[in-house]
């Protein structure tokens, strides 16, 4: 009996070397800041920020922005390269017309780039890319669009269009990696989603101590 595995080669090496660029991607992103492991120095009220004790990165450039700023260029090109990988994946894998979905995929495809995008917007360069890990953070968290739909729109719409793309083209091993693909996502969020929560709980625990050391 013809299964949906039968369409899967898992004799292509091109399949294996996907899911290792997948799973590599979010391990970076946790490797890299356990490696700046960011602590609390002190608010700076009049600025806005945060001071942490500069580190790796930091310590480099100088200036927690230009760290930043090459974080952010590594982390794009390397989630290039993955996507390109996937791709040539998916073209060695044989076609399954049953998961030849070109309207669910062009839906799909679309909501995750808008909600991509829109994340992208909404928190600009330095906070998309780990600037709270620098000590760069927001004036408060974004609650609008599209954050008000999903606490994490960048990851679940990125795995949407990585869905819309298995189903455009029909192929069985796509399906398979998106898997993987909400997977690893929910696993770094399992992760950062603490340890951001956090960051911005110390800033307000400090604005608070400010506050009473003033009215004092």
């Amino acid at each position: 009996m013809s299964t949906i595995f039968n369409y899967i080669d898992f004799s292509q090496k091109s399949l294996p070397v996907a899911a290792l660029s997948i799973a590599f991607n979010p391990i970076f992103w946790k490797s890299v800041s356990q490696l700046l492991e960011l602590r609390l120095k002190h608010f700076s009220y009049g600025h806005g920020l945060l001071e942490y004790r500069k580190r790796y990165l930091t310590r480099i450039f100088g200036n927690p922005y230009y760290g930043c700023y090459f974080l952010a260029l590594l982390i794009f090109f390397l989630g290039i390269f993955r996507d390109h990988l996937y791709h040539e994946a998916l073209h060695e894998q044989p076609y399954y017309k049953p998961v030849h979905q070109p309207l669910v995929a062009a839906v799909l495809f679309g909501v995750g780039n808008v909600l991509v995008l829109s994340s992208m917007w909404a928190l600009g360069l330095t906070g998309t890319y780990l600037g709270d890990y620098f000590g760069i953070l927001m004036d408060a968290p974004v609650t609008g669009f599209p954050f008000n739909v999903s606490s994490a729109p960048m990851y679940w719409g990125s795995a949407m269009s990585f869905l819309g793309v298995a189903l455009y083209k029909g192929k069985p091993a796509g399906l398979l990696l998106v898997l993987q693909v909400f997977i690893m996502y929910w696993l770094a969020l399992r992760w950062e989603d603490p340890f951001t929560a956090e960051i911005y709980a110390k800033r307000e625990r400090e604005r608070r101590k400010l506050k009473d050391g003033k009215r004092s």
